[in-house]
């Protein structure tokens, strides 16, 4: 068995980039505080039109949990967790999280790991299934971040790795959801309906990806685990747009769906993410909710991946894969 200092002497580290998400404080862009998750919103939504409105919009639904996104906390514990699973695989190296929209940006993240003397790291993109303004954006990322960087560079060699279909991810999946089943639902399961969500996107965008075939591959794959012959693909926290513009059909029409034809109980699988944050929360244990209740449906939400440790274990064996992979 190879020293950890021989398996791991071309990369020092480990960097994770996700979206990120807003935190206690402010960020003092404006005079007034309008609170960091305006101004996080803000960051995403940019100067497109009719960005305002919808800045103001999204930025309320973080009220509801103090103005805070619990999305740092969890990709950090997911840092964490995925450090001590390469130190038991003989893969010691240090874990950094990195975030698009929000602090630590990916730029303050590297440049701390460079003033580390650390030069080289093998990189995650926190998203399960890849589209442009997930994988292809996250990547530009650190391009422009080293290139604005006067410290020397972190060069980030990210795992092209497909993990929506991996074992570790879809396993972590399925038995979180015989949980929710076994604990929640030990009668009336023939009323109830099983359903995959995931972010929608553009249509136009996702003509030029495989996100949406991704997704379904996804949910198939996890219910052919479970031996679910019948299950439902929904996509939910779209904007107010007309229909059809983008991914379709929304979590809402699929829980009316659900109730017209006569379902009881509805099991609701986020698979598009890997931690709970506002999407989760308000989109689908607020809004979502809501609206099956008013319906007459009982609704129940399996929790995210976190730091399941097939998951986790999933990571840190591709990690360990991709390095052993390099040396050769």
């Amino acid at each position: 068995m190879e020293s950890e200092k021989s398996m791991t002497q071309k990369y020092d580290s480990v960097f994770l980039i996700g979206f990120g998400g807003p935190t206690k404080g402010c960020c003092r862009r404006y005079e007034e505080c309008p609170g960091e998750a305006f101004c996080y919103v803000e960051n995403i939504v940019g100067n497109r039109s009719g960005g305002r409105d919808r800045i103001e919009e999204v930025s309320e639904h973080y009220k509801h949990f103090n103005g805070v996104s619990p999305f740092v906390f969890f990709s950090q514990k997911q840092a964490g967790a995925l450090e001590l699973s390469l130190q038991e695989k003989g893969c010691a190296l240090p874990v950094f999280t990195g975030y698009r929209f929000w602090n630590p940006f990916v730029k303050d993240t590297l440049s701390g790991m460079a003033q580390n003397g650390l030069r080289r790291s093998v990189g995650i993109v926190l998203a399960p299934h890849k589209t442009k303004i997930s994988w292809d954006a996250y990547l530009n990322e650190v391009k422009k971040a080293n290139e604005e960087m006067t410290d020397q560079n972190v060069e980030i060699d990210f795992i092209p790795m497909d993990w929506f279909d991996n074992a570790g991810y879809v396993g972590s999946l399925a038995e979180l959801i015989k949980d929710t089943f076994d604990i929640s639902l030990k009668e009336n399961r023939d009323c109830t309906k099983l359903i995959f969500t995931a972010h929608s996107i553009p249509v136009s965008m996702a003509k030029d990806s495989t996100y949406e075939k991704d997704v379904r591959k996804t949910a198939s794959e996890i219910a052919k685990i479970l031996e679910v012959g019948s299950f439902e693909v929904a996509f939910q926290s779209s904007p107010n747009v007309p229909p059809g513009t983008w991914l379709e059909p929304d979590i809402i029409d699929v829980l009316d769906e659900n109730a017209r034809t006569g379902k009881k109980n509805v099991v609701v699988v986020p698979v598009g993410f890997i931690c709970d944050h506002v999407e989760v929360l308000y989109d689908l244990d607020f809004e979502s909710k809501e609206h099956a209740e008013s319906l007459g449906l009982k609704f129940y939400r399996v929790p995210t991946v976190g730091t399941h440790p097939r998951f986790i274990h999933m990571l840190a064996d591709s990690v360990s894969e991709f390095i052993a992979r390099e040396k050769v």
